[in-house]
């Protein structure tokens, strides 16, 4: 057995159409599944489709018509894989009510509603499966002016683990990946000034930004059979962000041995 093959495996990703979740579904056709990219953006994504070799649905998470739709129009699927989510940045007093029901749909509510569907198939058919969800540093501590996105992004880790519990018994496993401090469109104005990049790099052990390709292969393995023995965890790929920090102190140099 290889432990990283996914032949013969068909992969649902949900919001495919750029950075992690194409980065995602690029590694996993090469890993030999089928994929199916599922976006808002079906022009877009039925040409990304051509060239992965698989299919496009559209898929808008904040209505829960066309989640169903999708889901159905999937078919039987082995992996899914939820990537699609946004984020609104500012002050909590002044958060707007549509703010909250924008993120809190896109990223937990629309994700909550396709696992639903797309497990309860996993489930029927009776021959396992995998969840892989994309949460964030979000899912482990806590940043300024991100608190409607950390409520999000902590109940998908907490979804995890109790979906982990409660389908082991059908063979599904169900992960977390927290990404850090990932440079994708959506938030590539957020780090260009100067102040931004230099704390960055000083505050985590890999003081580089990570690309959408340091979370696929993550993802891929998660997906396949060397993971079987993998449920109900929140894993990062942040350079260190959550477990590290680095300081200007430098010990004093050992005097010359005489």
């Amino acid at each position: 057995m290889n432990p990283f093959s996914l032949e013969g495996k068909t992969a649902l990703i949900a919001g495919a159409s750029r950075g992690i979740g194409l980065a995602i579904a690029r590694g996993m056709r090469d890993a030999g599944a089928n994929v199916i990219l599922a976006a808002r953006s079906k022009n877009k994504l039925d040409e990304l489709a051509k060239e992965l070799n698989g299919r496009a649905i559209e898929l808008d998470v904040k209505d829960s018509g066309s989640i169903r739709r999708a889901a159905e129009e999937a078919g039987d699927v082995d992996i899914l894989v939820n990537v699609a989510g946004t984020n609104v940045r500012k002050r909590f007093e002044k958060f707007l009510p549509e703010d909250y029901e924008h993120v809190l749909q896109t990223n937990l509510h629309g994700i909550v509603t396709l696992t639903q569907l797309v497990g309860a198939r996993m489930i029927e058919r009776g021959k396992g499966g995998k969840v892989i969800s994309i949460g964030s540093l979000m899912t482990l501590v806590g940043m300024p002016y991100m608190s409607v996105y950390a409520i999000t992004k902590g109940a998908i880790g907490q979804l995890t683990k109790a979906l982990a519990a409660e389908w082991a018994e059908f063979n599904i496993q169900v992960n977390c990946i927290a990404p850090g401090f990932i440079l994708t469109d959506l938030n590539r104005d957020m780090w260009e000034p100067e102040e931004m990049r230099q704390w960055m790099k000083g505050s985590q052990a890999n003081d580089r930004f990570g690309t959408p390709e340091d979370v696929a292969p993550l993802a891929v393995f998660l997906a396949g059979p060397g993971a079987d023995y993998i449920t109900g965890q929140v894993i990062s790929v942040d350079g260190g962000q959550s477990t590290t920090a680095k300081w200007p102190f430098h010990p004093p140099q050992a005097p010359p041995q005489a």
